[in-house]
Order: structure tokens, then C-alpha cells, then sequence
């Protein structure tokens, strides 16, 4: 198994318990990945580190404790700039060379340095089962890697290239950046072939009157599990982030209103995702934004829920559209693992919820889609709606 060293900058003036909560999802992450993290720490900077996002002493401290215990990955929780992974790359040569007596040309970057994408994006791609997810996830991946290696090309120039000069890494970048532009087209064009077939089965939908419901909601909420109790449908289900990535569709009768609809479940959301890897998914995330209802789940038993119901909300927004999403579309709060919670605490939580302004006026039901308790009770509420 992988070894990990996990490491955040915060602010100062910023909450710490809620850094060690980001730093503790970013350690699921690595789990789910299949890397087990030996240390993890947070370091206190008003601004970053221009040049290698941490502190250049701390990250000196890093390179000793993962030379020590033979760490595989140093993975930063934050979005990185190219030229600050290329700079640690860089530091660790140095740090090689000045501590360890290492000839930097022998040197072996036998360490991975990673940001939180690039963490994201391997999950993806460790998860992705259907043609149309794993172009998405590498549509994505170039986005987020193309900077880094266009970057790479211009510290080439700046090496082989004098003033006035056509360096070769100029050239390298500019071919680089025409190659990846070139599969970047490739792939778009293969993700709008997938798109058009989605509409046409939307349109012969809507001519048969079936109605469509979107499962959304922090990632690990219990929405495939949801689907496979609502539906019978028999789906992967995992205690992982990222466990669904493709679109998964089953179908459900909702006895009050008559009605047979579909029932849709796709990727589930997280903190911090750019807007490229958003945009990136928009292909399979089409069902959401053309839902007539969404059940957005939501896990009860997360100390953090109010948290991730706000992260949920405010990616749907940039999804549909604020208008959309406030005035147009009908949800659900469907709080989910309840089976988790003793009496005593599923009734202080329901109370608060009830209490709390943000809830206020919003349909919402609480089950355990595992145990299938309400389940019944979800679908007489959706008839309201479908």
C-alpha cells in the first residue's frame, strides 16, 4: 500500500478544527485511492509561499520524515499553480543533493507530489467504468495538467533559448499545446456524440409523459444505495468517495400519482471542486439540470451535513443556473442514515433541523435507504410533485 504525508496551509485567523476536517476528507480520499497517510500536519501562513505554496523550511522538514519512511506521496490540499509543484520537485533534487550526498543527475524523484485534483482526478479515473466517464475524467486531467506541462516547456526555453532566440522548449510548448489542443477537440467531439444520444432518449422521454428524478448530494451520501432500494437496480455501491461516477438509471412507480419515472443517480459532490472539473462532467450531469425532481441526500449521521447540504447547493447553482435552481426546480432533502443514529440523537438532530431557519419551508424526510425505513413514505411524498 501506498505511503502518504498529507499536508494544508491555513490562515492564522482561520477555524482550525475545520482545516483538520478538510485534512481528514482529503485522508478518505487517499484511503479510497488505496494509500494509507503515516503523518499529516497543518502549517499557519497569512499568504502562501509564492514559490512553493509552503514554507521552503517545512517543506525541507517533509522531505526528511518521507525519506525516513519511504513515502510514496506528498499530496498538498489545496489547488496548486504548475510552477509551485515543478519548485518542490526542484527543492527536493537540491535537498537530495545538499543532505543526503546525492549527485542531483542520479537523483530519482521517487516521490510523487500531488494537489487535491490531482488526488480527485486519479480516483476518477480509478472509478470510471463507461467510455463517456473516462473522457470526461481525461478532458479533465487536461485542463488541469496541460498548464503544468506547458510550463515545463517554457523552463526549457529559459535553459536552451537566449534573448531573441527561439529556444527548444518554446518549440516543445508550442507543440505540446497544439497536440493537446488537437485531443482536447477529440475528445469534446466524442462527448457531444454521447450528449446528442441523451437528448434524443429526453425528447422520446418527455413525448411518453416519463417523468425524471436526479439523486444528488455530497459524495458517500447514500444515494446509490437509494437507487438500488428504490429501483431493485443492482448497482455498485461502496463506504468511498467517489464510488458512482457514471450516470446509473432505474426506474420507479410512484403508486399515488400512477406513474412510472426514472430515477437517476451520477457523481457525487465534494468541497473545493474547480469549475473546469465541473464543467468537465457537465455531459453526464445533463439529467440533473433537465430533472423535474431532485432528491438531494443527504448523510445525517456527518457531524459536517449542514456543511456539505450548503456545498451540494452551491455547485447545483453553478449547474442550473441560481434562478433555476431557487424558483424552477422542486427538491427533496431526503436526510438519509438515520440507522446510524441512536434514538436520543436522531431526535436532538431532527429537532434541530426543524428549528433551523435554512430548512425552513423546504420539503424533507428522513429514511435509511440501507434499512429501507420511509422509503415507502419518500415515494407518497413525491407524488405531490411528479
Amino acid at each position: 500500500m501506498n505511503k502518504v504525508i498529507l499536508i494544508d496551509v491555513i490562515n492564522p485567523r482561520d477555524n482550525k478544527r475545520e482545516a483538520l476536517e478538510r485534512l481528514e476528507e482529503l485522508e478518505h480520499l487517499v484511503s479510497t485511492y488505496g494509500g494509507f497517510v503515516i503523518f499529516k500536519e497543518i502549517q499557519k501562513k497569512t499568504i502562501p509561499n509564492y514559490n512553493y505554496f509552503l514554507g521552503k523550511g517545512k517543506l525541507e522538514e517533509i522531505f526528511e520524515e518521507a525519506i525516513e519512511n519511504e513515502v510514496n506521496y506528498i499530496i498538498i490540499n489545496n489547488l496548486l499553480k504548475p510552477s509551485q509543484i515543478r519548485n518542490i520537485q526542484e527543492l527536493y533534487i537540491k535537498y537530495m543533493k545538499d543532505n543526503h550526498e546525492i549527485d542531483m543527475k542520479e537523483v530519482d524523484i521517487n516521490i510523487e507530489f500531488w494537489d487535491r485534483i490531482d488526488l480527485i482526478l486519479k480516483i476518477f479515473q480509478k472509478h470510471a467504468k463507461t467510455e463517456e466517464a473516462k473522457l470526461e475524467i481525461e478532458l479533465a486531467s487536461i485542463d488541469h495538467m496541460g498548464p503544468r506541462i506547458f510550463g515545463m516547456g517554457m523552463e526549457l526555453s529559459r535553459q536552451g533559448g537566449g534573448v531573441g532566440t527561439r529556444g527548444k522548449g518554446e518549440t516543445n510548448t508550442r507543440i505540446m499545446q497544439s497536440h493537446l489542443k488537437k485531443q482536447k477537440s477529440k475528445i469534446q467531439e466524442k462527448i457531444n456524440g454521447f450528449k446528442k444520444t441523451r437528448e434524443l432518449h429526453r425528447e422520446n422521454r418527455i413525448k411518453r409523459g416519463l417523468k425524471t428524478i436526479s439523486l444528488v448530494g455530497y459524495t458517500n451520501s447514500g444515494k446509490s444505495t437509494l437507487l438500488k432500494s428504490l429501483t431493485k437496480k443492482d448497482v455498485y455501491i461502496a463506504d468511498e468517495l467517489f464510488a458512482t461516477l457514471d450516470t446509473r438509471v432505474g426506474k420507479i412507480w410512484i403508486q399515488d400519482s400512477m406513474k412510472e419515472c426514472l430515477l437517476v443517480d451520477t457523481i457525487g459532490f465534494i468541497k473545493d471542486l474547480p469549475t473546469e472539473l465541473i464543467n468537465s462532467f457537465k455531459s453526464t450531469l445533463e439529467e440533473t439540470i433537465h430533472s423535474d425532481l431532485l432528491f438531494h441526500v443527504v448523510d445525517i449521521s456527518d457531524p459536517l451535513y449542514i456543511d456539505k447540504i450548503r456545498t451540494t447547493e452551491n455547485i447545483l447553482k453553478e449547474l442550473l443556473g441560481e434562478e433555476k435552481y431557487y424558483k424552477k426546480i422542486k427538491k427533496i432533502l431526503v436526510f438519509n442514515k438515520i440507522d446510524k443514529l441512536n434514538k436520543e440523537e436522531f431526535k436532538k438532530i431532527k429537532n434541530n433541523i426543524e428549528k433551523n431557519k435554512i430548512f425552513k419551508n423546504k420539503e424533507k424526510i428522513f429514511i435509511s435507504a440501507i434499512s429501507k425505513i420511509n422509503t415507502e413514505k419518500l415515494k407518497k411524498i413525491t407524488s405531490k410533485y411528479i
